[in-house]
């Protein structure tokens, strides 16, 4: 089995902090000083745009209205488009060694793709992979339930050396997304259904952060030899130091 440091340590200060932690551990892992590893973090409030969103003229506008939703606007890692992280949802930020990364892309996708599904079926949910219409940043990896609602969107970054998906299960707070991207999706320009985004407790009532987060590490162990651990300290103190360029200003 391959071995994978799992690491379930939040920092959520300042909010771009989950971008900058993201990308030094790629660049860690990439050139063989951090190994592979797969973290776990509850995060604020925050909405992450992605590089379509940039080039759209309602950017700055849609940065506005994530902030005044209560959301800090910062940019994600990878490509895609505006997704909302909260405190109902658990995110997960995934470093992977590989010399050839463009070409395992798709066996990536496959890999985190299933193992939330089986994390979210050991839960009682209807789990399913692929897009639904009219969902919030699209993609064919995204896990769904029934069909019918969205519970996780993931992307992919890749660079000499390795490669990084990063994405978001949505545990409890539907609505709370909704709030959050309906403005921003308008100042982008971008249609979508505000009923595709669900949660694990729309489909099972009672289901909480941590028992979502035990079933992720559950569904991880039966595929990986899963170390507990934590990043460094020089990888902490780098990433506070890079934090700022991912924030966006209103």
């Amino acid at each position: 089995m391959r071995r994978v440091v799992l690491v379930r340590e939040s920092y959520a200060d300042p909010p771009s902090l989950g971008t900058a932690l993201a990308r030094v551990t790629l660049q860690g892992v990439a050139s063989g000083l951090l190994p592979e590893t797969f973290r776990l973090s509850r995060p604020p409030r925050i909405v992450a745009f992605g590089s379509r969103d940039r080039v759209s003229p309602g950017f700055g506008q849609a940065i506005a209205a994530a902030s005044d939703a209560g959301f800090s606007p910062v940019q994600r890692l990878a490509g895609g488009q505006a997704a909302a992280f909260h405190e109902g949802t658990v995110a997960f930020s995934w470093a992977i060694p590989d010399r050839s990364p463009r070409e395992g892309m798709r066996t990536r996708f496959q890999v985190v793709s299933a193992v939330i599904a089986d994390a979210l079926r050991s839960l009682g949910v209807d789990a399913r992979v692929g897009p639904v219409p009219g969902e919030y940043c699209p993609g064919h990896f995204s896990v769904n339930a029934r069909g019918r609602r969205k519970l996780m969107g993931v992307g992919q970054r890749v660079v000499a050396g390795g490669a990084h998906l990063g994405g978001v299960l949505v545990v409890t707070g539907s609505d709370v997304v909704r709030a959050a991207l309906l403005p921003v999706y308008e100042a982008l320009g971008l249609a979508w259904d505000p009923a595709s985004a669900g949660s694990i407790e729309d489909e099972v009532t009672g289901i909480s952060w941590a028992a979502a987060e035990a079933a992720i590490v559950s569904a991880l162990s039966t595929r990986f030899e899963l170390e507990e651990g934590t990043l460094p300290a020089e990888t902490i103190g780098l990433a506070q130091r890079l934090a700022p360029q991912y924030a966006l200003l209103p």
